[in-house]
């Protein structure tokens, strides 16, 4: 076998990439740009709609619509890192700034300081890295949002949280057939 033949053969045998936050970022930007799929979401008046989609790499992609006044609640991804945008309207995330245990704990007191908010309007978004805690809203009182979101891997469970004040508690864990 010549040397071009070889690397030929090397490459198809080689595993694919995996997406980094970045590639996941890029991702959910260009999605959140193509206006025809955003349009085509159906909204719900009431609940959250969404839509699977295939991300980069074997990630696990979704399409979000989000209702005035609605929310996710306080989660995290477990080990999946992954990025969102907005694609219309405006949503706001609150975040930690902290990265928690990953197991053995039902309650946490945060320290000062760890909480974070952002604005999202359409086109801004981020990426975050494994056990993201956060929880995103859609607070306008008259118009619904939609965002991509993409996740990887794809995500094997999904953590809920409470919190009052200082102290965040682990309510219980969803995995995929839960909301698939």
């Amino acid at each position: 076998m010549d040397s071009a033949a070889a690397a030929v053969s090397a490459h198809a045998e080689a595993p694919a990439r995996v997406p980094t936050q970045a590639d996941l970022l890029d991702f959910v930007r260009r999605v959140a740009a193509d206006a025809e799929l955003i349009a085509s979401l159906p909204l719900d008046p009431e609940g959250r709609t969404w839509v699977h989609l295939e991300g980069p790499g074997g990630s696990e992609a979704w399409l979000i619509g989000w209702p005035p006044g609605t929310g996710t609640g306080w989660h995290d991804h477990a080990d999946s890192v992954g990025a969102f945008v907005t694609a219309s309207g405006e949503l706001k995330e609150y975040s930690l700034a902290t990265r928690l245990p990953a197991d053995g704990w039902t309650s946490l007191e945060l320290t000062d300081g760890v909480d974070r908010e952002r604005q999202l309007p359409a086109g801004q978004g981020r990426a975050f890295g494994h056990h993201h805690v956060h929880e995103v809203l859609n607070e306008s009182t008259d118009r619904h949002a939609i965002s991509v979101h993409a996740y990887y891997p794809p995500l094997p469970q999904i953590r809920r949280y409470s919190r009052t004040g200082q102290v965040l508690r682990l309510e219980h864990v969803e995995r995929p057939e839960d909301w698939q």
